[in-house]
């Protein structure tokens, strides 16, 4: 099973390319993990992990993911090498998206939204609730 969670802070905005063959879009990015322990008297560490996110997921990243914000990210780890330049084999490992979602309590002060490989939105209280106007009955 190859299955990814990753909860980091974007490094950089998304950048965005196309396909050659048929140019399909692509965005990439960079997520600043932090390690999940500390020792005493050291600063928290952190990975950067690469991220890939193909077609309508790609799209949506990079229109609404930003430097700083934090997201989660659900995918799996993708393993590739191509030839450079000069000819040397050149290797990376990255994650490809299946899914993402705001992760940040407040995304530029509105309530932001999830957005997963099934094209799916749920809009989200800031505080994890059910949004409801201030007009609804409730039936209890």
């Amino acid at each position: 099973m190859n299955k990814v969670i990753l909860m980091g802070r974007l490094t950089r905005d998304p950048e965005v390319r196309y396909t050659q063959t048929n140019n399909t879009l692509v965005a990439s990015f960079s997520l600043a993990v932090n390690r999940r322990f500390v020792r005493q008297g050291e600063e928290r560490q952190a990975d950067f992990i690469n991220i890939v996110a193909w077609s309508k997921l790609g799209e949506f990243c990079s229109k609404y993911f930003k430097k700083g914000q934090q997201v989660s990210i659900i995918g799996r780890i993708q393993t590739r090498s191509w030839d450079d330049e000069n000819g040397q084999k050149r290797y990376t490992t990255e994650v490809v998206a299946e899914e993402a979602y705001f992760a940040d309590s407040k995304r530029d002060g509105d309530a932001g939204g999830n957005f997963d490989a099934t094209f799916g939105a749920a809009p989200q209280n800031p505080e994890g609730g059910f949004e409801m106007s201030s007009g609804d009955d409730l039936p209890f």
